[in-house]
C-alpha cells in the first residue's frame, strides 16, 4: 500500500490486540517496552505502526512527514452513546459551560454573548452542566441573569434538573403571567406569586425552548458542522447517535442533506426511536420495514432501533422508586424485541434501574429462542444498577453495555435514591468486563453531560464525581488503558467496526488523535483538561491546534537526516 503520510517520534498506543476481548478491555502492559514511536497511513488506513527507523523506510516521493515531537497518539475517540443530530441544530446558537468553574465565569460568558448578538436574540446554555461544577454550588439567579444580558432573553438549562431564566426570557416565553403551570412543568415562584425565574420539568422545558423557534436546513448544517469541529478538536473521530426523545424522521433531514454534500468529517452511526407514547410498535415498525440496518457509508450509517423504544420501559435517571415496567409496556416491548431481532437489526435500550434491565432481558431471553441474539449487538445504556445475575443474563445473550458519565454530576442525588451501597457500584464496571460483556463508553451528551469525552474518562479511571467525594469502590474502577479501549474499540463494537476502528493495527482505518498532554501518564486529575492537537480522521487531519507542522519529502535519506 502507498505511505501518503508518515508521523514520527511520537508515543503510540495502538489498541488491545486486534482480536483481543472487547469486553475485558485493554491490559496495563499494552503500553510500555516495544512501544511504537511511529505510524504510516496510507489510502485512509494504517499501512504500519512501529519503531521510527522502521517507518521511515516506508517513505517514498512525496510522503509528507509529521514529527510528532513526543507526543501521546491514540486511536480516535468514538463516543457510545451521545445526542448529537439533536445538538448540531442549535449548537452554534450555544454557549457550552463544560469546565466553568464558576458563576461568575459563566456570567461573563453571558455577558459576551449579549455584547455580539443580534437584537432580541436569545443568548442559552441548554444542558452539559451542574451546579456542582460551580464553586458556588448553584445556579445563576434571575437577577443576575438580568444583570449581565441586557434586553437579550437568557435560558440555562443545569442537566433535566432545572433552568433559570430571566426576566426577558420570562416575558417571551408567557411564564411571567402563566397562571398555574405549564403540562409536565412547574414553575418556582416567590411567595406573592411572582415567579423566581427557575422552572423544572420536561414539559416545561420544551416550552421554553419552542420559543426560540426553528432554524433554516442551511443554519442547522452550518451549525453541524461547527460542532465536529469542536468535538474533533478534544479527539472525537465518530459517534454513535442513540435517537431519543423528540427525534422524528425529518429531524435528521440536515444531518443527511449534509452527509449527500461531502460535508461531514465526523463518523457518525445512529439509532432511531419512537416518537409518540403509545405509538411505538407503529412507529419502529415503520423504520424496520422501510430501513436497512448498515444503510450509509463509512462516514454515516443507520445502525439500530433505540434508545427510546417504549415510553412506559423508560425509567429516565432511576429516581423514582415507584418506577416500574406495566405488564402492557412488557409485552410491547417483546413484540418490537421481536420485530428488531426478526429483521437483523440491533438493538440499544436505556435503562438504569436493575429492575427495568431484568424485564427487558426476560423479553431478550424469550426472543433469543427464536431469533438467536448472539450475533445481534443489542445493548443497554447506562446499566448503572445492574445485578451480577442479571450480568450473567446479558453475557449468555451476547449483548453489551453503554457506560457514560452523568453520575459525575448525579452522584449525591443517585446515592440518595439507591443506597450508598449501590452507588459505591454504580456502574459495576470490573463486574461488567469481569463477565466478558463488551463495554463501550460515553458522555450522554449534551443536554444530561457534558460533551468532554475527557471528563468522561476521568469518571471512569477515578470514580469521583464534581462535589469531590469518592463515590465508586476502587475495585470497581477502570484502568487508564481499559477506559480508552472502551472509549475507541468498545464503541466501535456497538455497529460491528471494532475490526476495522478504534485501534492502530495494520489495515484499520487512520482515525486518531495527537494529545497535547499524555493520558496515560499524566496526574488523574488533569485527564478532564486534555485536548487534541492534531485528530485524524481517514489520513484526513480535521482538527489541528497548529502546533504539529509536516513536510513533503522528495528523498527517504533527507527525511532521515531532517528527522533522526
Amino acid at each position: 500500500m502507498s505511505v501518503d503520510a508518515i508521523y514520527l517520534n511520537g508515543h503510540i498506543w495502538p489498541g488491545a490486540p486486534l482480536y483481543g476481548n472487547v469486553g475485558g478491555g485493554a491490559r496495563e502492559d499494552d503500553t510500555g517496552v516495544g512501544e511504537p514511536t511511529a505510524l504510516a497511513v496510507g489510502l485512509g488506513r494504517v499501512v504500519a505502526c512501529g519503531s521510527t527507523a522502521e517507518i521511515l523506510e516506508l517513505a517514498g516521493p512525496g510522503t509528507e512527514i509529521i514529527d510528532l515531537a513526543g507526543r501521546r497518539v491514540v486511536p480516535g475517540l468514538i463516543d457510545g452513546h451521545i445526542h448529537a443530530v439533536r445538538a448540531g441544530v442549535t449548537w452554534d446558537q450555544e454557549l457550552h459551560w463544560t469546565g466553568m468553574p464558576d458563576v461568575a465565569s459563566a456570567l461573563d460568558s453571558i455577558r459576551r454573548a449579549a455584547a455580539t448578538a443580534p437584537p432580541g436574540a436569545w443568548i442559552r446554555a441548554v444542558g452539559g452542566w451542574h451546579p456542582c461544577q460551580f464553586q458556588e454550588g448553584r445556579p445563576p439567579t434571575r437577577r443576575e441573569l438580568d444583570e449581565v444580558s441586557g434586553s437579550h432573553p437568557v435560558y440555562v438549562q443545569a442537566l433535566y434538573e432545572v433552568a433559570v431564566l430571566n426576566t426577558a426570557g420570562l416575558r417571551a416565553t408567557g411564564l411571567d403571567s402563566f397562571v398555574g403551570d405549564p403540562p409536565g412543568g412547574v414553575i418556582q415562584r416567590h411567595p406573592n406569586g411572582e415567579p423566581t425565574g427557575c422552572i423544572s420539568g420536561m414539559g416545561g422545558f420544551a416550552r421554553c425552548l419552542e420559543a426560540m423557534g426553528a432554524r433554516s436546513a442551511d443554519d442547522q448544517r452550518a451549525s453541524t458542522t461547527a460542532m465536529m469541529s469542536e468535538l474533533h478538536a478534544v479527539g472525537l473521530t465518530g459517534l454513535v447517535d442513540p435517537g431519543g426523545f423528540g427525534m422524528p424522521p425529518e429531524r435528521y433531514n440536515a444531518l443527511f442533506d449534509l452527509w449527500r454534500r461531502g460535508g461531514l468529517t465526523m463518523r457518525m452511526r445512529l439509532f432511531v426511536s419512537a416518537v409518540d407514547a403509545g405509538m411505538e410498535y407503529q412507529q419502529l415498525n415503520d423504520w424496520l420495514r422501510h430501513g436497512q440496518s448498515q444503510f450509509g457509508d463509512d462516514m454515516l450509517r443507520l445502525i439500530g432501533i433505540g434508545e427510546v423504544v417504549h415510553y412506559g420501559c423508560h425509567d429516565f435517571e432511576g429516581l423514582d422508586p415507584s418506577f416500574a415496567i406495566a405488564a402492557g409496556a412488557r409485552e410491547e416491548l417483546l413484540a418490537i424485541s421481536r420485530r428488531t431481532a426478526e429483521r437483523g437489526w440491533p438493538m440499544h435500550i436505556h435503562a438504569i434501574l436493575d429492575s427495568s434491565i431484568d424485564v427487558i432481558l426476560e423479553c431478550w431471553e424469550t426472543v433469543n429462542k427464536e431469533f438467536p441474539l448472539r450475533d445481534l449487538r443489542f445493548s443497554i445504556a447506562h446499566a448503572d444498577t445492574i445485578s451480577l445475575g442479571n450480568i450473567a443474563r446479558l453475557h449468555s445473550l451476547g449483548a453489551g453495555v453503554v457506560v457514560d458519565d452523568h453520575l459525575v454530576f448525579k452522584s449525591a442525588l443517585s446515592e440518595e435514591a439507591w443506597g450508598t451501597k449501590a452507588i459505591r457500584r454504580a456502574p459495576p464496571l470490573a463486574d461488567l468486563l469481569g463477565a466478558g460483556v463488551p463495554v463501550a463508553a460515553s458522555t450522554d451528551a449534551a443536554r444530561a453531560s457534558s460533551y468532554s469525552p475527557w471528563l468522561a474518562l476521568w469518571w471512569l479511571v477515578a470514580g469521583r464525581s464534581l462535589d469531590g467525594v469518592l463515590r465508586r469502590a476502587p475495585e470497581q474502577l477502570m484502568t487508564r488503558q481499559q477506559a480508552l479501549h472502551a472509549y475507541t474499540a468498545g464503541s466501535a463494537w456497538l455497529s460491528f467496526e471494532e475490526g476495522d476502528r478504534g485501534h492502530l493495527h495494520v489495515g484499520a482505518r487512520a482515525d486518531f488523535a495527537v494529545l497535547d498532554a499524555d493520558y496515560l501518564t499524566i496526574p488523574t486529575d488533569e485527564i478532564p483538561a486534555l485536548t487534541s492537537d492534531l485528530t485524524v480522521v481517514g489520513g484526513r487531519h480535521v482538527h489541528s491546534s497548529g502546533v504539529i507542522t509536516a513536510q513533503n519529502a522528495d528523498r527517504r535519506t533527507s527525511v532521515a537526516n531532517h528527522i533522526l
